[in-house]
């Protein structure tokens, strides 16, 4: 079982910047993928940003040269830092961890989400 806790969402301008946190219960390091969504009610869920074990991302066209995902290993934590925020990234973004376990079954968990709202 892995415990996934997002903060950092919040209001901000157009044009503004944010950071979003996703703090895990375990060492990520061990986590094959971790990834953020987002959600607006209404559509359909998003995929953001995917940061692999071996520290490789992928990010969604809508969000790409904007957003910027990372991991600190010492930390047991993977960012989000969003740039240049514009009104349609306005959603509750969640994290999630890919984990592999000893019987080779895939597992995947999702934080409780955290709202980012971009409006002036």
């Amino acid at each position: 079982q892995v415990q996934l806790v997002e903060s950092g969402g919040g209001l901000v301008q157009p044009g503004g910047s944010l950071r979003v946190s996703c703090a895990a219960s375990t060492m990520i390091s061990s986590i094959d993928a971790m990834r953020w969504y987002r959600q607006v009610p209404g559509k359909q869920r998003e995929l953001v940003a995917t940061i692999t074990s071996g520290s490789s991302t992928n990010y969604a066209d809508s969000v790409k040269g904007r957003f910027t995902i990372s991991r600190d290993n010492a930390n047991n934590t993977v960012y989000l830092q969003m740039n240049s925020l514009k009104p349609e990234d306005t959603a509750v973004y969640y994290c999630t961890a890919d984990i592999t376990d000893g019987l080779g079954k895939p597992w995947r968990y999702w934080g409780q989400g955290t709202q980012v709202t971009v409006s002036s």
